[in-house]
């Protein structure tokens, strides 16, 4: 079976995915969420949880926020360090979501006029602080008074991955994480299937 397989900081990242792959994955593939307890558990488990993935048809995304640290470049290359310490360097990619998972939804408040039903809204893009929202400081608080009050992680990661514009290039890391993610399907469709045994994780 061909495998992608997502290790994610958080579960509203899992809620978002699993609404949005559908759309665009091709069924080929299997996708498979693994949500840690944050970043520290993210960091802690991973080695671990790469090491255990025995389907030699898989391919992996590494994804998490990058917060408030100052270089997300740093963070990337710590997450590739331990897929390097499993084993798994060339079979992974990280993703970071500058500064949150939300930045992706900042970036189309098209989709988020319609998932909340908020006529209007999507005016609001026109704002040069909405044009390029991976620079924001605070993007979940941001969609919290934007959307006042409706949006809420989990639930709100759901709907707007049913409706996210994935030719969206308004925030670069939501552009790298789906530019990233049609790689390894090209990847994973071109080489042949090898057998394998069941596997932890």
């Amino acid at each position: 079976m061909r495998e992608l397989v997502f290790m994610l900081e958080e579960v509203s990242a899992k809620a978002c995915l699993e609404s949005l792959l559908p759309r665009f994955l091709d069924p080929r593939i299997a996708p498979r969420m693994v949500a840690f307890e944050g970043k520290q558990d993210l960091e802690k488990q991973l080695v671990k949880r790469l090491r255990g993935y025995l389907n030699p048809n898989a391919r992996f995304i590494v994804m998490r926020d990058q917060d408030n640290a100052p270089d997300c470049k740093r963070i990337k290359s710590e997450l590739l360090d331990l897929c390097q310490s499993a084993g798994r360097r060339r079979v992974s990619m990280v993703r970071i979501a500058c500064r949150e998972l939300e930045t992706f939804y900042l970036a189309d408040l098209q989709a988020v006029e319609i998932a909340f039903g908020l006529p209007g809204l999507a005016l609001q893009q026109r704002k040069r602080r909405f044009r390029q929202p991976d620079a924001l400081g605070s993007p979940s608080r941001e969609l919290t008074s934007l959307t006042r009050g409706a949006y809420q992680k989990v639930n709100g990661s759901r709907l707007l991955g049913k409706r996210l514009d994935l030719d969206n290039e308004r925030s670069c890391s939501f552009k790298n994480l789906v530019q990233g993610i049609r790689r390894l399907e090209a990847e994973l469709l071109g080489m042949p299937e090898v057998g394998w045994a069941s596997q932890a994780v």
